[in-house]
Order: structure tokens, then C-alpha cells, then sequence
């Protein structure tokens, strides 16, 4: 699938440059620009788009370039969104964050004219593909939901806050670890059940996930409009930030047999070094590049400590150890539930692999063509739906379904969040009919599996140095065959794991 790694960074070695040549360019026509950068930061992932996107200091949305300065002032969602996407195409996220139809009927008011060069990115958003119909499945769907359970949401939120002050306060009265580490789970908590917040319009609640040195702001770039848009590919940045002592992609050539194993044993030092080491990554650019990275809510990780403080003010020596085991383990806690939360899986599909929905639409279209989702003008090669792509890159993690706690303290509910992830997490399971009729209609579905199996997994995906293949199969009758007889299966995707 690979047409070309044009604007690479210069900091590629030749197996680096080797293997974007073979696996990079899945769902992009360009190697991302600065992604193998040594630092690598929201800025700098924003401006390789703004170079690979061609949107030409405007806003790309599909092929058509949109001014849309002054209404970020306006915006509903908050003026941030578009302020700092500038110059990039925002095609996906415009689809993603805008079920209703309003936003895609003011449009026009904003257009200024026609990109002149093709979308780096090869999805897709065709009227009657997966996305698109589940999309008006869910809008119809919205009307008749019960919002009161969004309310709930809240309330356990606020609880979790809560629960952080009164463990933390306990923690130095009685300078107790033990009381520390709840206080820790806590944290974690409250970080993830946020995540939920800082998905929607701007909220006060959105700022607790600043609690421990996390930016709500950077994760809208790097979580929300990075991976959340582009999971698994070369656009991750949830992929790329860790590289190279997690390596997730199976590129042979990045990584050694220290990196693929070794993990099981540094990986847990990494996850306790995240929170820490996000805020003095912000630090080193501001002094770096000589702008100011900060914003006040950057000084809500120092409110936990200074609680502590006013609560206890003999206790300062206490007070700091306590502060900082708190960070530390509620990090690591953060790593082990969020990266094993249900993309890296060898199940899972990850740049390299072959598109496991490709070559079914690409002859379903030759041999049922009343039924072919896509416009026959639509080269059928390179046609990746959005929403198909979306689904080929989770397995979910089991056992937290029917509980909105656990929902929203292990991201949870992973298919419909990542599919609609402005949507209260509370909502979900009222849409999970129209969800699962829609799969069943288009011959997909979720694939679950245990906690434990998802940790070992993980590191299984560390490991793995293969692509995911489809194998030619001896028969099946209901499958449509290609010129050369091959059938293709969605089942058949094999490869090693490691």
C-alpha cells in the first residue's frame, strides 16, 4: 500500500528510512514530517501536519479549504480546537466531533476554495460506508436517549476529587503509606474518569485531569486529535511518544531484540515516569524553543501539595515524600491501565499490517453492486472507512461493562468512545443496539479480552516484528474471489505474533 515516504525528518537512520519505506504510508500518502524527531511534542506533530496536510494556512475539510479564524471565537466546543488546528485537515476530526448535522450545514459561509493536492490521509466517509451509517443511526438514535445518566458521570468525578483530598489529607496526618497508595488510586482515577470531560465542549471539569502533571490542553492534541483520529498508524502520537524504548509498531528494523523484550521488565518505570516527565518535556521546549508552553491551569498539579499544606503545615518533609510517592504511583497506575486499554494487541491491527476490510469491499463491489457501499468512481485499492479502521484497531478489554465506574476509570466502552468520543461515556450503553446492528449489517464486530490476557498481550505487541497478513484459503463459498482466485477473509489475517 505504500506509494512514497516523502517529507520524512532528516533524523531517520536507514532503518528507520527502510522501514517507513515498507510500513508507514497504510493510511498516508507522506511519512509523517518531525515524527522521528529525538523531542517530540504536540507542537512539533502539529507542524508536520500543517506541512503534509496542504491546507495552505486555512482549515482542510475533505478536498475544500475553510476560513474559519473568526469563528473560533464563537465555536461552540471551545475556541481551542480550532485555534490549534490551523493549517492542518481537520476532515476527521470535523466528522467525529459533529453527529448532528448543523455544523456541516454552516459550513459553506466558510469556504474559501479547493485544496490543490490530493489528502495525505486515505480515509474515507462515503455516505452509505460503515461511518457514515452508523453515524445517521446514532444522530436518529440521540433523539430518543435518556441524558439523565450523564449527571452520573459528574457526580462520580466529583466523588473521585473528593476522595483525593480527604486520602491525601490522611495520608500526612498519619504519614501513611498505605493511606498514600489509596490516595494514589485515586489520582489515577480521577486522571482517567476526566479524560471523559476534556473529550467534550470546554467544562471546569475537563481541568482535573491536570491534577498530576498531565495537560488537558496537550492531551486534546495528543489523545484526542492524534490517536483518537489516526490509532495505531504512523500519526499516533500515543504511538511515536514512547519510541524507542516502547516500540508498538512491528517494524523489524526499529527495534532490537533488547526493545522487544526487554519491556517486561523496564516498562513498569516507564509508566511511573509519565506524569513527571510530560511536565519537564514542556519545561525543556519552552526553554528550547524560547516560548512559553504554560498556561495557569498548569499550576493545578501544585494544588494537591499545597492541600496537603494547609492541612498539615508541620509536616513539610512528609508532605513532599508523600506528594511525590503519590505522583509516582498513580503514574504507574496510568501506564499499566491506559496502555493496556485496547490497541496494542497483536489482534489488533497496526501500521504495517494489511487493512483486514479492504480487499472484501474492493470485490463485493464487482460481484454485488446494488449493495456496494462505496461510489464506483472511488478506487477501491486505497479506500480505508474511517469507522472499519477504527474497529480493526481495538480488542477491548472484558469486565467492566454495566459499571459506569469502571467505565470511566479504565476507558472503558472503547468502540463507541472512539467512534463518537464527544459523547458522555454514561450515554453509550443506550447506544449500543444501533452499534451492534450496524457491525452485524457490515460483517464486523468487537473482540474482548481478559486484563490479565491484555497486559501479556501488550507486550506480546511489543514484540512483534511481523505484519499481519491475509493467507489464500482452499475454499469459501460465500466469499467473493479476486481475478486470481484468491478469497480474502476477514477471519484469515494471520502472521506471527512475535
Amino acid at each position: 500500500m505504500a506509494e512514497g515516504s516523502e517529507g520524512k525528518s532528516s533524523n531517520l537512520s536507514a532503518g528507520q528510512a527502510s522501514a517507513a519505506m515498507s510500513y508507514a504510508t497504510d493510511i498516508t500518502h507522506r511519512y509523517p514530517t518531525f515524527r522521528d524527531e529525538p523531542f517530540k511534542t504536540v507542537h512539533n506533530w502539529l507542524e508536520g501536519k500543517r506541512y503534509d496536510d496542504g491546507a495552505d494556512s486555512l482549515w482542510r475539510i475533505n478536498d475544500g479549504l475553510y476560513d474559519l479564524e473568526e469563528f473560533a471565537r464563537i465555536h461552540p466546543g471551545g475556541a481551542e480546537w480550532i485555534q490549534w488546528t490551523k493549517g492542518t485537515d481537520i476532515t476527521e476530526a470535523f466528522e467525529t466531533h459533529h453527529i448532528g448535522q448543523r455544523a456541516e450545514q454552516m459550513l459553506p459561509k466558510f469556504y474559501v476554495r479547493q485544496a490543490t493536492q490530493p489528502r495525505n490521509v486515505r480515509f474515507t466517509f462515503h455516505e452509505h460506508g460503515f461511518y457514515r451509517t452508523l453515524k445517521r443511526r446514532i444522530r436518529e438514535q440521540l433523539g430518543r436517549v435518556d441524558p439523565a445518566p450523564k449527571e452520573q458521570s459528574r457526580r462520580i468525578l466529583d466523588a473521585l476529587i473528593g476522595a483525593v483530598l480527604v486520602t491525601a489529607y490522611l495520608a500526612v496526618r498519619h504519614e501513611s503509606f498505605a493511606i498514600g497508595l489509596i490516595c494514589a488510586i485515586c489520582v489515577n482515577a480521577t486522571i482517567i474518569a476526566a479524560h471523559n470531560f476534556l473529550h467534550q465542549r470546554d467544562n471546569w471539569r475537563m481541568y482535573a485531569f491536570n491534577i498530576a502533571f498531565l495537560s488537558y490542553r496537550e492531551w486534546r492534541v495528543s489523545h484526542v486529535i492524534s490517536h483518537h483520529l489516526f490509532p495505531n498508524s504512523v500519526l499516533d502520537m500515543e504511538i511515536s511518544a514512547f519510541e524507542p524504548f516502547l516500540c508498538y509498531l512491528p517494524w523489524a528494523d526499529l527495534k532490537n531484540s533488547f526493545q522487544r523484550y526487554g519491556s517486561w521488565f523496564y516498562g513498569p518505570f516507564i509508566y511511573g515516569s509519565i506524569f513527571l516527565s510530560e511536565y519537564l518535556k514542556r519545561l525543556m521546549d519552552s526553554f528550547s524553543q524560547g516560548k512559553n508552553r504554560f498556561r495557569l491551569d498548569d499550576l493545578i498539579p501544585f494544588f494537591l501539595p499545597a492541600f496537603m499544606y494547609a492541612t498539615n503545615a508541620d509536616r513539610i518533609g512528609v508532605i513532599l515524600q508523600m506528594w511525590l510517592f503519590v505522583v509516582l504511583i498513580a503514574s504507574f497506575l496510568f501506564g499499566l491501565i491506559g496502555l493496556s486499554a485496547g490497541h496494542h494487541h497483536p489482534k489488533a491491527l497496526h501500521s504495517g499490517d494489511l487493512f483486514p476490510y479492504v480487499k472484501r469491499f474492493e470485490f463485493d463491489f464487482f460481484t454485488l453492486p446494488n449493495q456496494c457501499p462505496f461510489h464506483p468512481s472511488v478506487s477501491r485499492r486505497h479506500d480505508i472507512d474511517f469507522g472499519l479502521y477504527q474497529m480493526a484497531t481495538i480488542v477491548e478489554r472484558k469486565g467492566v461493562e454495566g459499571s459506569l465506574l469502571k467505565v470511566l476509570t479504565t476507558f472503558g466502552d472503547h468502540y463507541l468512545h472512539h467512534l463518537f468520543p464527544t459523547l458522555d461515556h454514561a450515554i453509550l450503553p443506550q447506544l449500543n443496539g444501533v452499534f451492534l446492528a450496524t457491525c452485524d449489517q457490515f460483517g464486523v464486530g468487537k473482540r474482548h479480552s481478559s486484563w490479565f490476557s491484555q497486559y501479556i498481550a501488550q507486550n506480546l505487541q511489543l514484540a512483534r516484528v511481523h505484519a499481519k497478513q491475509y493467507q489464500p484459503q482452499a475454499s469459501h463459498s460465500k466469499l467473493p474471489k479476486s481475478k486470481t482466485g484468491r478469497v480474502y477473509n476477514d477471519e484469515s489475517a494471520s502472521g506471527k505474533s512475535l
